[in-house]
């Protein structure tokens, strides 16, 4: 293939592949109150569904990310989207609420696989300059695969049954899988222009890198928040709102497609954009659409009828607009050799304090109060990343002069 080719092919397979997983991970949110109703099952209950996932996925990622570091990361990935798949393919297939939670068990396991190797291989292919462009890209298919897995949920789960979305979602990725098989992956390290310090390329000097650990704080806390709102605000919308479960999905599917592909493409190239000029840009781009997020989110939460509508938009906007930037920050904080096994140790950080008990805690909250007092929590939760990553500005690497400086060049 082209060498010019080559690099956007990957990342346009890679972002599929992104597209479809999410797409699978959100369908189950989308027909929630279905299951609720034939399962006879609380709020709590399917909030630790969220948390069962992501004990196994951020238990399971340190593991896979260290492998992605040593052997061939595309059949690492393969695996893991195989694995994935079958296990949606099999959720049509459940008859109670146990055999859902070894479901999201299973998920967690094969999403691990990818989320630990693919941001790693899409570091080789472009430099330091570029990365939040081309990381938006790769993760703008996670609000956008959220808003379809949301439609496709709504629309066939209100016809069908809840059943039926599974069918769809899980036949896209054991396509996506074969094909990923028969390309080459990038040699580690091709596109880096930062040299190797102890703190970039050593895993025991990770709790001394003060870049990755503000990143990765930051992230937690923003995850916290992004994983409360993408299991209850269907519900929310539905139950508390009074809106129809089918437009309730359209609703939040439709503000997620749209503000995850415009915000997220335009903070990566903010940020992209900023770094010509302060080596902090990436951390001040996410800490500024995360404060300025907190207002909409409060009118989200609290407003009704039309003008909650806009704020909710708003909100998803600038909430979004920090995932290119923030995912840049935290790949060019180390080096190419521990890059996958870094991703996983901040996979595993950010699900822990973020949104493996997030949602567990909104429905414990809904239980006792009711969902509007339960989201309280995740405007707290930006308003906190925002200031970490506010003060992680200091610890940023400082790039080249030159972008297209050897490999090693940076200080």
């Amino acid at each position: 293939m082209p060498p010019k080719i080559y690099p956007r092919t990957m990342l346009a397979l890679l972002t599929a592949i992104n597209f479809f997983n999410y797409i699978d991970r959100s369908v189950l949110f989308a027909v929630q109150p279905l299951i609720q109703k034939e399962f006879h099952r609380h709020d709590l209950d399917f909030g630790l569904l969220s948390t069962a996932f992501f004990g196994t996925y951020m238990v399971a990622a340190p593991f896979l990310g260290a492998l992605a570091d040593r052997f061939p990361r595309r059949i690492i990935i393969t695996t893991g989207i195989l694995l994935w798949s079958g296990a949606t393919l099999l959720t049509a297939f459940v008859t109670d609420f146990n055999g859902l939670l070894v479901r999201h068990t299973i998920v967690g396991i094969g999403e691990a696989s990818y989320a630990a190797a693919a941001p790693s291989i899409i570091a080789d292919l472009f430099p330091e300059q570029r990365r939040g462009r081309m990381l938006a890209v790769f993760f703008m298919a996670i609000p956008v695969g959220t808003a379809v897995g949301y439609l496709i949920g709504g629309m066939l789960g209100e016809r069908y049954g809840w059943r039926a979305p599974f069918y769809v979602g899980a036949i896209p990725g054991f396509l996506l899988a074969l094909t990923l098989v028969f390309l080459r992956e990038p040699e580690r390290g091709l596109s880096d222009r930062l040299r190797e310090t102890p703190e970039r390329a050593s895993l025991l000097h990770l709790a001394r890198n003060g870049a990755f650990l503000t990143a990765t704080l930051g992230m937690a806390m923003m995850t916290f928040c992004l994983g409360g709102l993408q299991v209850w605000m269907p519900t929310f919308l539905n139950r508390v709102r009074g809106v129809g479960l089918d437009h309730a999905n359209l609703i939040f599917g439709a503000s997620t497609a749209i503000t995850g592909t415009v915000g997220t493409l335009f903070g990566g190239w903010l940020g992209d954009r900023l770094l010509r000029r302060t080596h902090g840009a990436y951390y001040l781009v996410s800490a500024a659409t995360l404060g300025l997020g907190i207002p909409a989110m409060l009118g989200a939460i609290y407003l009704s009828g039309r003008p909650m509508f806009p704020a909710i938009f708003i909100a998803e906007f600038l909430l979004l607009m920090n995932t290119g930037p923030l995912n840049a920050a935290v790949i060019n904080s180390v080096g190419a050799h521990i890059r996958s096994t870094a991703i996983a140790v901040n996979l595993f950080v950010i699900h822990l304090l973020g949104d493996a008990f997030s949602p567990s805690l909104i429905g414990y909250i809904s239980d006792r109060s009711n969902l509007q007092t339960g989201f309280v929590s995740t405007v707290a939760a930006i308003a906190l990343s925002s200031a970490i990553l506010l003060y992680g500005m200091r610890f940023a690497p400082r790039l080249p002069a030159n972008p297209n400086a050897a490999p090693g060049a940076g200080a």
